[in-house]
C-alpha cells in the first residue's frame, strides 16, 4: 500500500483477523464510517497485499491433523541453488503448514501437521528425509500448544 496505515484502516485489520466472516457492512459500523468508504478502504488494503487472504481455521484434530510437529533441517550445502530445490520440494507437501529459512544450527524449521506419531514416522521416512539436498533433521514433537497462529498485534 502506497500511504501509511491510519486508525480506521487498523481497525478493520483487527476485526478481519477477529473474525474473517464480518461483512462489510458490520465492519463499517464498528469502525464508524460509511459502507462505502468501509468498501473502498478494504479493497485498497487487499489491493496493497496487506490483507495476503481471509481463510476458516480448522481445528485440527476435528478433521485427523491432531499431532503438530516441528522438524528442523540441515542442508548439506549452502547455496542458492540447493536452497531454491529443498523450498520446491517443500512446497508439493501439503502436511507441511510453515518453512522458515532460519540462522543458527538450523536451516529451515517446518511446522508439519500429522494425525499420530505414526503418521509422522512415515511422511518422515518415505519423505522427509529424501528431501533435496537434506543432509539431517531433528524432530520436536509439540506437547501443548500454548500460542498457535495469533493475530498480529496492530
Amino acid at each position: 500500500m502506497g500511504t501509511a496505515l491510519d486508525r480506521i484502516d487498523l481497525k478493520i485489520l483487527r476485526l478481519l483477523q477477529a473474525d474473517g466472516r464480518l461483512g462489510n457492512a458490520e465492519i463499517a459500523e464498528r469502525v464508524g464510517t460509511s459502507a462505502a468508504t468501509c468498501h473502498r478502504r478494504m479493497r485498497a488494503l487487499f489491493a496493497g497485499g496487506v490483507v495476503r487472504a481471509v481463510r476458516a481455521l480448522i481445528d485440527p484434530a476435528k478433521v485427523g491433523r491432531g499431532t503438530l510437529v516441528i522438524v528442523g533441517v540441515v542442508l548439506d550445502r549452502s547455496t542458492p541453488e540447493s536452497f531454491s530445490a529443498f523450498e520446491a520440494a517443500v512446497r508439493a507437501l501439503p502436511t507441511v503448514l510453515d518453512c522458515h529459512l532460519v540462522a543458527g544450527d538450523f536451516d529451515y524449521f517446518l511446522k508439519i501437521r500429522v494425525s499420530d506419531m505414526a503418521d509422522f514416522n512415515r511422511l518422515h521416512s518415505a519423505t522427509l528425509i529424501g528431501l533435496p539436498g537434506v543432509r539431517q533433521t531433528r524432530t520436536f514433537f509439540v506437547m501443548k500448544e500454548v500460542i498457535d497462529n495469533a493475530p498480529l498485534a496492530l
